[in-house]
């Protein structure tokens, strides 16, 4: 057979433990057809064969992340970008930048500043940005998501005053002097603004997506689990497909509140080939760990009047779990704090129980604060947990987990080593825009753990995580993942081998090629 287009000279881990190592590979319209020798995989070129001689560069399967919130991380790719800024005065020349060409009264957001960095050695404040920006409202996220500092006119229009009371688990930063609002917010006082920030129009929002989805192929991402926040992005997924303007596969998981709307949505056209699919339901149990809203069976170690809090009841669960079974669809349940774990193992278990089927493949996203009794329970289930790597070296370095949890506690924080021994599916993800989308950031966190590093993991199983557990998590373990005849030809072609870079030095791996179908996404040249 004469291949459309062939890889040689390079080095190939297929991620198929029966041929993990190659050096060329074989593609016919979108599939792999032949793995193998250089001298193998020569005897498929033809006249009309396309060539591309690897020089020694590895190729893994298309990666695939599976937690972005592509849209989200689209709109941040249009905000002034403030990470490397060394001084507030810089900041305030790059808002001027940005007002120049923008419409009076019109939102202007930023993120990825860090006061430490700065050459004032203070927080930036509202007058800060009222001289840069005095008629435009500015918000202006920190580079660790839950702080931001905002500008007099976005105080104004989100009508906090220093007479306003901050949410739970929200601080409303004023000077400890005159008592005036700093502009400064943190944790659930930041959505005081957010909420307020108009949406973007269809146009914007199908922009935000494309741009979204161009940097993830960079990245080497083939395929993506896009959390779907509203029902207005799931047209405009249809849209990017039929006018062929997606560069990767998508396996759409939608929020519980949209469950009334699947019947609809699965009949969509174009949602029923190997590029985009319906595939996830999605139910909150709790919050999160930075906010103290992931609900634990005992109080936060720091705070003895605090446990999380629970966003259903288990009866409530329990029929959600069983109102996705009879969709079959995927049930993938957003569980951080121990009391949210246990809640989504009973929902589970007795759903299993009821409606006993053959792949259920229930999947418990973060499942971050564990212990050997839900490990236990999850084993027992074939539960896919489904983690975000970069989010644990957060939890640890920023949030100090082990103070606000105790060390016991946090001990059992992502506990990715114990997972794999156990035989628990783990794949990896990224939680795009609040880490970045690349993957070896994920394998090095990881692979590189720095704190409990008993529980640090191999390359080899994380990068796992990234192609065939995450092939499996979507039921497509059969079409990608690996690097094998048959499989649909996604690759990602790396600058080095993450097996003999030093661990430290994981991040530094570059994307030199990605390819999807047989087709180069990246570079853009290739196409």
């Amino acid at each position: 057979m004469r291949a459309d287009f062939v890889l040689v000279n390079g080095r190939v881990l297929t991620m198929n433990a029966s041929h993990p190592r190659a050096e060329a590979i074989a593609i016919k319209k979108d599939r792999i057809v032949k793995v193998g020798t250089n001298e193998e995989i020569t005897r498929c070129i033809g006249k009309n064969t396309k060539v591309i001689c690897l020089e020694g560069k590895t190729v893994v399967p298309g990666l695939i992340d599976t937690h972005v919130h592509v849209v989200d991380f689209g709109r941040v790719l249009a905000w002034i970008d403030l990470k490397g800024v060394k001084s507030i005065k810089e900041m305030k020349n790059r808002i001027r930048e940005r007002v120049e060409r923008t419409p009076k009264g019109k939102w202007i957001l930023g993120h990825g500043w860090d006061q430490a960095s700065y050459t004032e050695k203070r927080y930036p404040n509202a007058l800060d940005l009222d001289e840069a920006s005095p008629d435009n409202p500015v918000v202006l996220y920190h580079q660790r998501g839950r702080m931001c500092v905002v500008n007099s006119k976005a105080l104004e229009l989100a009508g906090v005053t220093k007479e306003k009371s901050a949410p739970s688990s929200g601080k409303i930063d004023k000077d400890p002097e005159t008592g005036e609002l700093t502009g400064v917010l943190r944790e659930n006082a930041t959505d005081l603004v957010w909420k307020i920030i108009p949406e973007p129009i269809e146009e914007g929002t199908m922009e935000a997506a494309s741009s979204a989805c161009e940097k993830i192929v960079e990245a080497g991402v083939t395929s993506v689990h896009w959390m779907v926040s509203s029902a207005t992005e799931i047209p405009i997924i249809q849209r990017l497909h039929v006018e062929d303007k997606l560069p990767l596969r998508i396996y759409i998981i939608i929020p519980a509140n949209l469950l009334d709307d699947v019947t609809g949505l699965v009949s969509f056209k174009g949602f029923e080939d190997n590029v985009v699919r319906i595939g996830g339901v999605a139910i909150f149990a709790d919050g999160s760990l930075a906010t103290r809203t992931a609900a634990l069976h005992e109080p936060y170690s720091d705070d003895s009047a605090i446990k999380g809090r629970l966003l259903y009841t288990q009866e409530e669960i329990n029929a959600l779990v069983a109102a996705v079974h009879k969709t079959n669809l995927q049930m993938v349940i957003h569980a951080i704090g121990d009391q949210a774990v246990d809640m989504a193992l009973t929902a589970i278990e007795e759903t299993s129980m009821k409606t006993p089927r053959k792949n259920y493949r229930h999947r418990i996203e973060q499942a971050a604060v564990l212990n050997k009794w839900l490990i236990q329970r999850m084993k027992k289930q074939k539960v896919i947990v489904a983690v975000q790597p970069r989010v644990m070296v957060s939890e640890f370095s920023v949030w100090k987990a082990v103070d606000h949890l105790g060390s016991e506690r946090a001990r059992w924080l992502y506990p990715l080593k114990t997972l794999i021994k156990q035989g628990i599916r783990v794949s990896g993800g990224s939680d795009c825009p609040m880490e970045p989308i690349s993957p070896f950031l994920g394998i090095q966190a990881a692979v590189a753990r720095q704190f409990f590093p008993e529980e640090r993991i191999t390359v080899d199983e994380a990068l796992r995580m990234y192609t065939v557990n995450a092939a499996y998590a979507s039921f497509e373990e059969n079409i990608k993942g690996s690097i094998e005849a048959g499989r649909l030809a996604d690759l990602t072609v790396i600058s080095r081998d993450p097996r003999t870079t030093p661990p430290s030095r994981i991040d530094s791996i570059k994307v030199r090629m990605t390819i999807v179908g047989g087709k180069v996404v990246y570079p853009k040249s290739f196409c």
